[in-house]
C-alpha cells in the first residue's frame, strides 16, 4: 500500500495543533473514533445522539483527510473507527426497523468488551505514532530580525570533481543562506524544510531515510514541514553588516539539517551559509533538476575508514573555503544577482555590502565539524571554529590559530576511545583560547534537527527534549559567536558552564 498522498500544504488545514502532533482533521478523526467506541457503553437514551454525532464527525474528517492527504500514522485510527462505526450505528438502525412491542437486541457486555478494547487500541496507536514521527514544528526564532533564505549553486572552475571520472567535471556545491530580513506581510509563504519544492523535499527525505535504513513513509511528515524563513525576503534595513557562519553537515547529511539553529542565528544578526556536498550529502538536487546521491560509504575496517574519512573531510574543507570566496564576491557585488530579489534600481544583489566576510566562522556537525577544523587550519580568513560533536579526521597539523568551541555529546563507554584524546590534542595545540563543552543528556543527533522529528529515544536524540535540544545548541553557539566576533562583555566560560562540563584550553597553558 502506498502511504503517500498529495497534500494541499499551503492551507492551514494541515497545520498541526499547538501542543499536539496532529492537524485539526486528524484530531477530529481520533475524537470521532473514540466517541464511536464509547457510544456502545452509554445509557440507551444518550446512545443514539452520540453515535450519530460521532459518526458524522469521523466520516467528515476522513473525507477531508482523503482530500488533503492521509499520513500513515492515521491508518490505525481509520481502521479502529471503521470497525466501531457499524457497531455504534447498528442498534440505532435496528431500533428504526423494530416492530412495536419487540425488545431490541444488544450484544452481551462480555462479548462487546474485547472488541471495544481492540478498537481503542487501534485508535490510540495513531496519536502515539504521530508523536513518535511528527511533522516537525520549528521553534520560533528569538532574535529581533525576521529570517529570509535563498539557495545558490556555484561551480569552482579551478577544482576537478574527484568523485567522478569525467575530466571536464568541476566541483559544484549548493548553498542555502539564512539572513536577517525585513518582516514579511502576514500570510507570506514560509519556506519548506528539506527543499525549495515539494518534490525536492520528498527526494531528500527519502534519501535520508534510506541512508539510515528506515522505510521512507515513516518520516513522510518531514518534507511537509514549513520553517520560519521566507524565500527571498527583503534584507533587513539599516545597513548593518552581518558576520558569516559557514556550515558543513554530517556524513550523508544535507544543508538543511540544522535549520532551527540557522534560523535562530539569523534572527540575531548572523548570515548562515549551509552547504550540500555532492556525492557525500544524501541527495543534492541541482538547478537543472539532476539529483546527485551519496556514494561515500564506510568499509567496516577502522583504519581504512579513517583514511577515507580524511579524504572526504579534505574535500569538504575545500568546499568551505570556496564558498567563503563566493560570499566575498557576493558582498562586493562581483557575482550576478538572481532575478528574484534583485534591486531594480541598481541591479545589484540585495546582500551586496551586507555580508561581513571579515568575520567568518567555519562550523559543522560530525564530519562537518572535522571539515570546519581543517578549513580553519588551511584558511586564515576563518576567524573562529565551531565543531558540533565532530571527530577530528585528517592531519592534526598545522596548529589552529582561531578560537574554537567544541560541543560534544555525553561521553559513555560506547564512545570511540580515540575521540576525546584526538579532540583534546587539536584544542591544546591551538594558539587561541578554545573551549570544549560536554552537554549532559546530549546524543550525537542532539546537535541537528533530528530531535524535532525522530522518536524521543535518548540513545538516538538525547534526553534534552524536542525544544530543549535546539535551545541548548543555539544558546551556546550564540554566546561563543557574540563573544568572539562582537566582543560582547561578560565571561564566556561562565556562560558556557551553565550548559555542561567545560574545559578551557588557554594558549599560554603548559603543554
Amino acid at each position: 500500500m502506498c502511504h503517500r498522498v498529495r497534500r494541499f500544504e499551503d492551507g492551514g488545514v494541515t497545520e498541526t495543533i499547538a501542543g499536539l502532533p496532529m492537524s485539526p482533521p486528524e484530531f477530529l478523526a481520533v475524537l470521532g473514533a473514540v466517541a464511536l467506541v464509547v457510544a456502545r457503553w452509554l445509557p440507551p437514551a444518550a446512545r443514539p445522539r452520540v453515535a450519530i454525532a460521532a459518526g458524522a464527525v469521523w466520516v467528515l474528517s476522513v473525507i477531508v483527510l482523503g482530500v488533503v492527504g492521509i499520513r500513515w500514522q492515521l491508518l490505525p485510527v481509520l481502521a479502529g473507527g471503521a470497525v466501531a462505526l457499524p457497531f455504534a450505528l447498528s442498534p440505532l438502525l435496528r431500533t428504526l426497523r423494530r416492530r412495536p412491542g419487540r425488545r431490541a437486541w444488544r450484544a452481551r457486555w462480555w462479548l462487546a468488551l474485547p472488541g471495544s478494547v481492540a478498537c481503542l487500541g487501534l485508535v490510540a496507536a495513531g496519536p502515539v505514532a504521530a508523536w513518535a514521527f511528527p511533522v516537525p514544528v520549528f521553534p520560533e526564532p528569538s532574535g529581533s530580525f525576521a529570517v529570509g533564505t535563498r539557495v545558490m549553486q556555484w561551480t569552482d572552475p579551478n577544482r576537478p570533481e574527484t568523485f567522478t571520472a569525467a575530466p571536464d567535471d568541476r566541483r559544484t556545491v549548493v548553498v542555502q543562506l539564512w539572513y536577517p530580513a525585513q518582516k514579511s506581510p502576514a500570510g507570506a509563504q514560509r519556506a519548506r524544510y528539506l527543499g525549495r519544492t515539494g518534490q525536492e523535499a520528498r527526494t531528500v527525505s527519502d534519501a535520508l531515510a534510506r541512508a539510515v535504513g528506515l522505510p521512507g513513509f515513516l518520516v513522510d511528515g518531514v518534507p511537509q514541514a514549513r520553517t520560519h524563513a521566507v524565500f527571498n525576503a527583503p534584507v533587513a534595513g539599516g545597513g548593518e553588516r552581518f558576520p558569516v557562519v559557514l556550515f558543513s553537515p554530517g556524513a550523508g547529511g544535507v544543508r538543511t539539517q540544522n535549520t532551527a539553529w540557522a534560523e535562530e542565528l539569523a534572527s540575531h544578526g548572523y548570515a548562515v551559509a549551509a552547504l550540500d556536498h555532492p556525492y557525500d550529502s544524501a541527495a543534492v538536487v541541482l538547478d537543472d533538476g539532476r539529483t546527485i546521491r551519496a556514494v561515500t560509504a564506510s568499509t567496516g575496517d577502522r583504519d581504512a575508514d579513517e583514511e577515507l574519512a580524511a579524504g572526504w573531510t579534505a574535500v569538504r574543507a575545500a568546499d568551505l573555503g570556496f564558498v567563503l570566496t563566493q560570499l566575498e564576491g557576493l558582498d562586493r557585488g562581483a557575482i550576478a544577482a538572481p532575478p528574484v530579489g534583485r534591486d531594480p534600481s541598481t541591479g545589484r544583489d540585495p546582500l551586496a555590502g551586507r555580508l561581513d566576510t571579515g568575520r567568518a566562522v567555519a562550523t559543522g556537525h560530525s564530519m562537518g565539524g572535522a571539515a570546519a577544523l581543517q578549513a580553519a587550519r588551511q584558511d586564515p580568513r576563518f576567524a573562529a571554529v565551531i565543531d558540533l560533536d565532530g571527530y577530528p579526521h585528517g592531519p592534526a597539523s598545522p596548529a589552529l590559530h582561531q578560537p574554537v568551541l567544541a560541543l560534544t555529546q555525553a561521553i559513555t563507554p560506547s564512545t570511540d576511545p580515540r575521540y576525546l584524546p584526538r579532540l583534546t590534542e587539536a584544542l591544546a595545540s591551538d594558539t587561541a583560547t578554545s573551549y570544549r563543552l560536554t552537554v549532559p543528556g546530549a546524543a550525537h543527533l542532539t546537535f541537528m534537527d533530528g530531535p524535532l522529528y525522530l522518536p524521543p529515544v535518548p540513545s538516538i536524540v538525547g534526553s534534552l527534549g524536542r525544544t530543549g535540544s535546539p535551545r541548548v545548541v543555539a544558546a551556546t553557539t550564540l554566546a561563543f559567536l557574540d563573544a568572539t566576533l562582537r566582543h560582547t562583555p561578560g565571561d564566556l566560560a561562565d556562560a558556557l558552564s551553565a550548559y555542561g562540563s567545560l574545559s578551557v584550553h588557554h594558549p599560554d597553558a603548559p603543554r
